[in-house]
C-alpha cells in the first residue's frame, strides 16, 4: 500500500496533486493545510473520503476507488496550543477513515494529523499525538493503522519513539529531511506512526510548491486478516 502525505502550505502546492497521483501510484493522499472547500471530490483513480469543515486549511483523505470502501471517517479537535487559540485556529487537527481493503477482505484505519506549530511545546504535541493514537484505537479496536501528517517535531524524536512503542504504536522517519525554511529551521517534521503495518519504506519526494516535502509511505499488514 503506498500513501502519500503531504503538507500543501496553505493550499499552495494543491496544483501538484493530480501528477503525484498519477506518478506515484497512490493508494491512499492525506492532506495537511488545504484550503477543504476548494478540494475536487475526485483526484484521477482516488476518491474523497471527508475533509475537515471547522478549519480555513484542514486535512483530507482520499483512497483509490477501485482498491477502497470507505466506511466511517471522523475529525476529531485535539488540545489546543497558542497559535490556535490566538494566531489562526484548527479545531480538527485529526481526520480518520476507517476503511474495507477490499482487494485483501479486511478493514484498516488511515489517519491524517496535523500538530501545533513551533511556538508549543514538544509536550504539547507528544499529547497531541498520544490523543490522537488513543481516538484512532477507540474508532477502530485491534485494526491495522497508520497515521501520516506533519508532526512538527523538531527534536527529541529518539524519546518519541520509546514513547510510541509503550503505547503499542511505531515511529518511522522518512529517508531524508522533510522541512528546510530559513536555512534555519529543518529536519524531519513529516513522518508515520502505526500499529499493526509493517513499514517498508518512507520516501522524501521532491520539493514543489510547499515548503514541506511530500512523503510516500509503503506499507503492508503486518498480521494476517483473521
Amino acid at each position: 500500500m503506498r500513501t502519500l502525505s503531504y503538507n500543501l502550505e496553505k493550499h499552495k502546492a494543491a496544483g501538484e496533486l493530480v501528477a503525484l497521483t498519477e506518478r506515484y501510484d497512490l493508494d491512499i493522499l492525506c492532506l495537511q493545510e488545504a484550503l477543504t472547500t476548494a478540494l475536487p471530490s475526485e483526484l484521477g483513480p482516488l476518491h474523497l473520503a471527508d475533509s475537515t469543515h471547522r478549519n480555513r486549511l484542514g486535512l483530507a483523505i482520499y483512497h483509490r476507488r477501485d482498491r477502497f470502501e470507505s466506511l466511517e471517517t471522523k475529525a476529531f479537535a485535539l488540545k489546543k496550543g497558542w497559535h490556535d487559540r490566538i494566531a489562526s485556529p484548527a479545531h480538527e487537527r485529526l481526520l480518520a477513515a476507517r476503511l474495507r481493503d477490499v482487494e485483501h477482505d479486511r478493514e484498516l484505519l488511515v489517519a491524517s494529523f496535523h500538530a501545533s506549530p513551533l511556538t508549543a511545546l514538544n509536550s504539547l504535541r507528544r499529547h497531541q499525538i498520544a490523543s490522537a493514537h488513543r481516538l484512532l484505537r477507540e474508532l477502530g479496536p485491534g485494526l491495522p493503522t497508520l497515521m501520516v501528517g506533519d508532526y512538527n517535531y523538531p527534536l527529541g524524536k529518539a524519546k518519541l519513539g520509546t514513547r510510541m512503542l509503550k503505547g503499542g504504536y511505531d515511529l518511522t522517519l522518512s529517508d531524508s529531511r522533510t522541512y528546510t525554511r530559513y536555512k534555519v529551521v529543518r529536519g524531519h517534521f513529516d513522518f508515520a506512526t502505526s500499529a499493526g503495518m509493517e513499514i517498508e519504506s518512507v520516501e522524501t519526494l521532491p520539493r514543489g510548491g510547499s515548503d514541506h516535502l511530500p512523503i510516500v509511505v509503503t506499507s503492508s499488514y503486518r498480521v494476517p486478516a483473521a
